[in-house]
């Protein structure tokens, strides 16, 4: 019904507008558009819970409860002092230093997993240092976006693509990984030069910092050992997962059992370290944008733009890169990668097109588009609700005026290379 499109539309724009202007908690403005959507009928409770993709609620969970586990340990102490050894406590390399082992391990096991073990670091070093942690948190983010999109399993999005093209996990690092590194160079050399005047500190802090030792910050060396092992098993299983026809929520869930189980760890002790305001602001926003695919608009949008580049591969390209980054930059990628997934399939059965590089351009597209606010992706939402209970709010203006300009530039990149090498 028309009036159903209209309200979604309008209720959609309301709620992202309160979001941006901070006056509400965004966990609140997304539960009460959800709860709308569903009180004025434009969905029924089972269509919008049919929405929420509890595999990402799932993940983000099952890490939330091991990353609050292990802390006890003491680990991420001697972590960030052995970082801060390496690079003798100058605060900008230290922020390269764990952007770089952000993006890696963004890669290699996926983002959101990625930020979780690595801002408890980050929060320790910047208070040993005594700086401000949000430029290394923005860093991370950016780091932990680029680095996913280099693997089949480092971003939900390549996920999503290699199930529904058959593409394997060389192939996304054969076409995809050389791109990664150019613009992951190109990102950090342009927050050093954004940061390096604001991130200083005393000479006294870091002779503080070197003369500390990482091994007296291991509280409970039997957690420890505990910890790293079911870690271990939980990293192995996100490597494998897909040959083992396993989700990766249930790696993830499994793993929190798992260590509650063998550390003795009391339940609700280790519930009470789960970011809970930060997984129902998910479960909101996938209902908000439900609603939006149930009355049409994304797929509408979606249509419409395929119709202006009027089949040409070239053309299309170029619009499925920058539509799915601006898209995804404003809302969460998974469900505008679900509604372009059967169009690009739709275009390649009437055109007769060869559509391999749209599978690429939207790949590069919706993963780095995701650094252009703070809710564009599921690691920047975590890294922002972490820092808001650790006392650093990043706010949405703040974050997008540095973030949405390198967005812009690691696009502009990924499109030269697109043209160059993969059409």
């Amino acid at each position: 019904m028309e009036w159903q499109t209209w309200f979604a539309g309008i209720l959609f724009l309301i709620v992202y507008a309160f979001i941006i202007s901070e006056k509400i908690h965004r966990t609140v403005l997304a539960l009460c558009g959800a709860a709308l959507l569903i009180l004025v009928g434009v969905l029924n409770q089972h269509e919008a819970v049919s929405f929420i993709d509890f595999n990402t609620i799932g993940l983000l969970f099952g890490m939330m409860v091991i990353v609050g586990i292990t802390r006890k340990s003491g680990v991420f102490e001697y972590v960030a002092i052995k970082a801060a050894h390496t690079t003798g406590g100058d605060p900008v390399k230290t922020m390269i230093a764990l952007s770089i082992f952000t993006a890696v391990a963004s890669a290699l096991l996926d983002n959101v997993t990625t930020v979780l073990l690595v801002v408890p670091v980050t929060i320790s070093i910047c208070k040993a240092l005594e700086v401000n942690p949000i430029p290394m948190f923005v860093a991370e983010i950016l780091s932990s976006n680029i680095g996913g999109t280099a693997t089949l399993i480092g971003d939900p999005p390549n996920i999503m693509i290699g199930s529904a093209t058959g593409l394997g996990f060389m192939d996304f690092v054969i076409n995809l990984t050389p791109v990664v590194i150019v613009i992951l160079i190109v990102t950090l050399f342009l927050l050093k030069l954004i940061y390096q005047k604001g991130l200083q500190t005393t000479d006294e802090n870091k002779a503080k910092l070197m003369a500390m030792d990482p091994d007296s910050a291991i509280k409970d060396p039997t957690l420890l050992k505990r910890s790293l092992t079911v870690i271990g098993i939980v990293i192995l299983g996100f490597v494998s997962h897909q040959y083992l026809h396993l989700e990766s929520a249930t790696i993830a869930i499994a793993g929190a059992a798992l260590l509650m189980l063998v550390s003795r760890e009391d339940p609700e002790e280790a519930l009470l370290t789960v970011e809970w305001a930060t997984l129902f602001f998910f479960v909101g926003l996938f209902i908000l944008v439900g609603g939006l695919q149930k009355v049409g608009i994304i797929e509408y949008m979606a249509r419409e733009a395929v119709k202006i580049t009027q089949g040409d591969v070239t053309l299309t390209a170029i619009l499925v890169i920058w539509l799915s980054a601006i898209a995804s930059a404003f809302i969460d990628n998974i469900p505008f990668v679900a509604t372009f997934i059967p169009l690009i399939q739709e275009m390649g059965q009437i055109g007769h097109m060869n559509i391999g590089p749209l599978w690429w351009a939207l790949s590069l597209g919706a993963c780095l588009g995701g650094n252009g606010t703070i809710i564009g992706a599921s690691a920047n939402v975590i890294v922002s609700g972490i820092a808001s209970r650790e006392g650093y709010p990043i706010s949405f203006i703040g974050f997008m005026k540095i973030a949405f300009p390198l967005m812009l530039v690691s696009i502009v990149i990924a499109m030269v290379y697109l043209l160059l090498f993969l059409m």
